[in-house]
């Protein structure tokens, strides 16, 4: 078994069948806390939720609510939630009585304390696991409700979330990228709107102004299932940037 990477103190592996204590409710000391002073990234499966649980265009709700980050050394740009500049860098989503839209919370939020990592064996194969973030101000950890971590992601709806985020990994961590390719201008506008902005991307298959156009064949079903969409989002990007032939998942 390989050696795994040295973690922060407050960050411990947790095997799958290992039991642990934890709930956050309104009745948790530190209920909302984990909302403010944070930074949020979302994946473009968290915004197609958010965008949809809100009645908004994914336009309108880039404007109103992300910021796009894009550092030299980044490969390819980071979205966060705006948070409220009330001098506690609150998610703009939470109220004194939790969060306003937390059928369709971003997969961060419902992960937490818990998350999923993943290291290289030896043989180049990837073994993901799950880690717990233990931080001093949660109670939670105190609550009695038990669970194991499968059975955590079940009642947190994660399961849909990781499926929809892993189907970005071709594109992610494609060998290119180990091989110090890197974005360009256009490339990475491209990865915002065909990832995050749905029905920009939408528009645009429709008007035939992407190039490589697709066929009818390969739209089919997909213009009116955002899921769908997004699918064929990553597998439009990998042919775009990489010369994939990835077929689509079924």
């Amino acid at each position: 078994m390989p050696k795994l990477p040295m973690m922060p103190r407050n960050l411990r592996r947790v095997d799958d069948d290992e039991v642990f204590s934890f709930a956050c409710h309104n009745g948790v000391h530190c209920f909302t806390h984990c909302c403010r002073h944070l930074e949020l990234a979302l994946t473009p499966y968290d915004v197609l939720r958010l965008k949809n649980g809100l009645g908004m265009s994914s336009g309108e709700f880039l404007e109103r609510y992300v910021i796009i980050e894009k550092e030299e050394e980044d490969i390819f740009p980071r979205l966060y939630l705006t948070m409220v500049d009330d001098g506690r860098a609150s998610c703009v989503f939470v109220n004194k009585e939790g969060c306003t839209v937390y059928a369709d919370r971003p997969g961060a939020c419902r992960a937490y304390p818990m998350g999923r990592a993943s290291m290289r064996r030896d043989d180049n194969s990837v073994q993901d696991f799950y880690v717990l973030l233990c931080e001093d101000h949660c109670k939670g950890f105190a609550e009695e409700a038990r669970q194991t971590p499968l059975q955590y992601s079940i009642a947190q709806g994660l399961d849909v979330y990781n499926a929809m985020n892993d189907i970005l990994v071709p594109l992610l961590q494609h060998d290119r990228i180990r091989q110090g390719v890197r974005l360009s201008t256009e490339q990475t506008e491209l990865f915002v709107s065909c990832l995050y902005n749905l029905d920009e991307f939408r528009a645009k298959l429709l008007d035939g102004s992407l190039t490589p156009a697709p066929s009818k064949k390969e739209l089919e079903g997909r213009l009116n299932d955002d899921r769908e969409l997004l699918r064929y989002g990553v597998q439009w990007l990998c042919d775009r940037f990489w010369g994939s032939d990835r077929k689509m998942e079924t």
